[in-house]
């Protein structure tokens, strides 16, 4: 029977890989001229951040050195970009 810290590290890394897929599949799925348009850093710019963040999760663990910084660049994301961009590409509408 697993422990329960197994338990909440298997939860916590594969939530920390959901969110960093999340925001990476959302990144390219998005125009490149919304990025620009709500000024914010660039398609390629947030694709590349977010790929790593996704690899570093993957590889070291979203409680490492590292992978907080990777979690947090994931949330900031999709919590600030992602709504700037998706509500430009809609037309400014947040309905």
């Amino acid at each position: 029977m697993p422990s329960f810290d197994l338990l909440v590290s298997s939860v916590l890394t594969y939530g920390a890989l959901a969110l960093a897929g999340w925001a990476l599949v959302d990144a390219l799925v998005r125009p490149a001229a919304g990025y620009v348009a709500a000024g914010k850093l660039t398609k390629p710019g947030w694709t590349a951040i977010l790929g790593l963040a996704l690899l570093v999760v993957f590889f070291a663990g979203p409680m490492s050195f590292l992978g907080l910084p990777a979690v947090i660049a994931s949330i900031v994301y999709l919590v600030d970009v992602r709504p700037a961009v998706r509500g430009l590409s809609r037309g400014g509408s947040s309905w």
